[in-house]
């Protein structure tokens, strides 16, 4: 039997469950300001997809970087779900 498909699913599944918090917690700290490390993460993410032989390590290394620059949009809009009350804002952050 070939795992190959189910571990690439899996591993998708909890990347992107993984990113949603983090999202929340990089917008309350820094807002949407820091958007250039997702960006480089992403980057980053990409160029190690590229350079790895193995198919599954490949793929999640592909999931995460396109997870990060899909992360830059989601800030965003994380920063206009706090403007309508639905998350808290930071007390402590230069508006």
């Amino acid at each position: 039997m070939n795992y190959n498909g189910i571990i690439i699913g899996l591993a998708t599944f909890l990347i992107i469950g993984l990113f949603h918090p983090i999202v929340i917690k990089a917008e309350y700290y820094f807002g949407k300001g820091c958007w250039w490390a997702f960006a480089l993460a992403g980057l980053l993410f990409g160029l190690a997809s590229l350079c790895v032989d193995n198919i599954v390590w490949s793929s999640i290394l592909g999931v995460t970087a396109f997870s990060s620059l899909w992360s830059i949009h989601e800030l965003i809009e994380q920063e206009k779900r706090v403007k309508k009350g639905w998350f808290p804002s930071n007390p402590k952050r230069k508006k």
